[in-house]
């Protein structure tokens, strides 16, 4: 298949872009049921987004009530809309003997079950005496037969359902730690224990705190599914349009336009979703035929739609669902990831800027003409009331309240710049009840005089919205999309528990992580003559254990990645490589920031890179070059990691403290190391560069990466031949152009 520039994609129909998703988003691709069956479903996801909502803003139930209530929702909708199999007829409407409205008996009957097994702990937690059941502190450890039964059927739905979600990689992982902790005396060396007894292991996978109920099932059940929710609901209202409208206006104009509106519109649109492949698919249905009708290669147009869509999760300040996760692990207010990711996501974007301005210049590309690029004045007449939810949202986040509530208030407030309108009077009714809420928090001391003045004024301000209103089924239709985005990654929490439980139980991560930083140290010792001559050293042994760590951390990430979602293999991974960085001396924060950095370069990296192939798909491109084009546009990611481990001044908030010149300093020798890896990528900076110099700038740009003046003196000096050799060439050209 061609990638040459002239041949542009025909625009894409919603419908086009909606099979898209389906195909390369799993999550996405769900069977037809009956009309009927349909409806009921229907009010299913309603029900599930309620629920979440209105017990955001008032008050969680008890934590196994809570985590029973979301799992039944997820048994309930993924037997009814995943089949069993995919396969090409697999999700056609089939309405034989042995289906009720589409969905098999089978099916139906491991909802039931997966329901019963949800809601049993909550049923019971106080006891049940006519069946003999006594409480729970009581079976703690010592489960009866209501609790193996029920709790086997949890543990096999629960790797069901994260299959039919995502696929096979992450059950088979997850089985492998289930046999792990089953059978430990069989495994040899370091990682033999004695293995636990399967009647414990069902109780410490199926009790709270730790196993299925544990801390992932209640960040998605509690946060993530909030944040889902909220951005869907505010994409579909308007927000996603007003930012790609000001990327446009902002980029448009520039060399090489179109491709820096789909990086600047991806990092707008980063801020609302946590999904990769959504971002992909809504923003590059504009991008990706902008920049191939200006000139670019349609491999290049979808690695850039796809490189700058991954930042979507680890784009401050909503992010993805692992950074509410990581709050949870190392204990720290969100709002505390979310300043320590604003520097790592400012040099993603600007080593995927750097490669797509410089193949602008290398291709000689020019702007979008001023006809084509939106009027600011009509832009922000129509959108200015998008952006109310999201500031509402954010003050209440920065203000020091809980993620949950401050979803609530982000949902509420779109809800109303969604469906009120001052000119419909009826729809008043929902600012009304929100004012009505905030009231009610001020009186009881929940909202200080100025957050409430705050949310008040904005639920009034959101209904001069001038855009057309959203009708009563247009949201529901809207809120029903947001509980199907986020069923795989719920899957994916309560699967991914199973992880955390078999760790906490078997000791495993401090075992691995042993083993990584003893095979570092062993390594590091054999390669320590290299580097020394005498009595002086280049790098000390410590230097090196460090680095081979981090490149074998970094490469499990990759390997692992593939096919895995980021949330499972950030949780997974950072159980493992926590305790070998600890031993290393690695604050924290920056090795959780560097797990969950590389579990996101592995979205982008062949042979499984779901956003490439989802871009490749709008461009029609070879996938397989586009996911390399979207690798080499992430080089920057890939590099970023070993900064903030080595400097995790980087990351502001690190235990070993901020000091600015200190930032300052090792935050432009990041910037340039980036900058210098997207010319050797380009193959050109002023002027093109040929193979050597590339390699040399390469060189240089990894050096440029680790924080100190040394290491910057001798990546100046290995780039200095490039540097000139440049100057030069741009001095010649400008000659001969005079």
């Amino acid at each position: 298949m061609s990638d040459a520039p002239q041949q542009t994609p025909p625009e894409l129909t919603a419908e086009e872009l909606a099979a898209i998703e389906k195909k390369y988003d799993e999550g996405a691709a769900t069977r037809e049921v009956s009309t009927r069956f349909s409806a009921f479903l229907r009010y299913v996801a309603l029900a599930f987004a309620a629920y979440h909502y209105l017990t955001a803003g008032f008050a969680l139930p008890p934590d196994y009530w809570h985590m029973g209530w979301h799992l039944s929702g997820l048994f309930i909708l993924i037997y009814a809309l995943f089949p069993h199999l995919k396969s090409k007829t697999a999700f056609d409407l089939k309405t034989g003997a042995f289906h009720l409205g589409g969905v098999p008996f089978l099916d139906v009957l491991l909802m039931v079950l997966g329901t019963a097994s949800a809601l049993y702990l909550g049923f019971a937690w106080h006891g049940i005496p006519m069946l003999g059941i006594e409480e729970q502190t009581f079976r703690m450890g010592n489960p009866n037969s209501y609790d193996m039964v029920f709790g086997c059927i949890l543990i096999v739905l629960v790797l069901d359902i994260a299959r039919r979600t995502l696929g096979w990689i992450l059950p088979l992982i997850i089985c492998v730690f289930i046999a792990y902790a089953l059978f430990g005396p069989v495994f040899p060396g370091i990682l033999q224990h004695p293995g636990v007894k399967f009647r414990t292991f069902v109780s410490s996978m199926y009790f709270p705190q730790e196993g299925i109920f544990g801390v992932t099932l209640w960040v998605v059940s509690t946060i993530v599914f909030h944040f889902v929710l909220f951005g869907v609901i505010a994409q579909r209202t308007g927000l996603g349009q007003l930012f790609i409208d000001n990327a446009t206006i902002l980029a448009g104009r520039y060399t090489g336009g179109p491709a820096k509106v789909s990086v600047v519109s991806s990092a707008f649109f980063g801020t609302i979703s946590g999904s990769s492949v959504a971002n992909t698919v809504s923003t590059g249905a504009l991008t990706i035929p902008n920049m191939k009708r200006l000139g670019y290669p349609g491999h290049f147009a979808g690695g850039v739609e796809a490189a700058a869509s991954a930042g979507g999760q680890i784009t401050p300040p909503i992010m993805g669902a692992a950074a509410f996760i990581m709050a949870e692990f190392l204990e720290v207010p969100y709002t505390t990831i979310v300043i320590a990711a604003i520097f790592p996501a400012l040099l993603h974007y600007t080593g995927v800027f750097a490669v797509v301005h410089l193949m602008a210049r290398r291709l000689g590309l020019k702007g979008m003409s001023k006809d084509m690029l939106p009027k600011l004045g009509a832009v922000w007449r129509d959108g200015w009331a998008n952006l109310v939810p999201l500031v509402g949202l954010l003050t209440v986040l920065f203000s020091g309240y809980t993620p949950y509530m401050s979803a609530f208030c982000g949902i509420s407030l779109a809800l109303i710049a969604g469906m009120s309108r001052m000119k419909a009077p009826l729809t008043l009714a929902y600012p009304a009840a929100f004012i009505a809420f905030v009231l009610w928090k001020y009186a009881g001391g929940g909202f200080d005089l100025p957050m409430s003045l705050l949310l008040m004024g904005g639920a009034v301000l959101a209904c001069f919205n001038p855009q057309e209103r959203t009708t009563m089924p247009e949201m529901a239709d809207t809120l029903e999309t947001g509980v199907k985005y986020a069923l795989a990654v719920g899957a994916a929490s309560a699967a991914v528990g199973i992880v955390i439980g078999v760790i906490n139980t078997t000791g495993v991560g401090f075992r691995i992580g042993f083993m990584v930083t003893q095979a570092a140290a062993n390594l590091g010792g054999d390669l320590h003559g290299l580097f020394s001559i005498g009595s002086f050293e280049l790098f000390s042994v410590e230097d090196l254990t460090l680095f081979i760590s981090l490149v074998f951390i970094a490469i499990a990430c990759i390997l692992m990645g593939a096919g895995v979602p980021t949330t499972a293999l950030y949780i997974m991974l950072v159980s493992v490589a926590q305790p070998a960085l600890a031993q290393l001396g690695i604050p924290p924060i920056a090795s959780h920031m560097f797990v969950l950095y590389y579990g996101v370069v592995a979205e982008i990296t062949p042979p499984v890179c779901t956003s490439a192939y989802a871009a490749a798909a709008i461009a029609n491109s070879n996938p397989f070059r586009t996911g390399l084009s979207a690798f080499s546009l992430g080089l920057g990611k890939v590099v970023a990691p070993m900064a903030f481990v080595y400097a995790p001044v980087l990351l502001f908030v690190s235990s070993t403290g901020f000091d600015f010149v200190e930032f300052t300093y090792t935050a432009a020798s990041c910037i340039a190391g980036v900058v210098a890896l997207s010319a050797a990528v380009v193959g050109y900076w002023l002027a093109p560069m040929g193979m050597v110099f590339r390699i040399l700038l390469a060189l240089a740009g990894l050096i440029f990466i680790a924080p100190s003046l040394q290491a910057d003196l001798a990546a100046l000096a290995v780039a200095s031949p490039a540097i000139i050799s440049q100057l030069l060439h741009a001095r010649q050209a400008k000659a001969e152009a005079a």
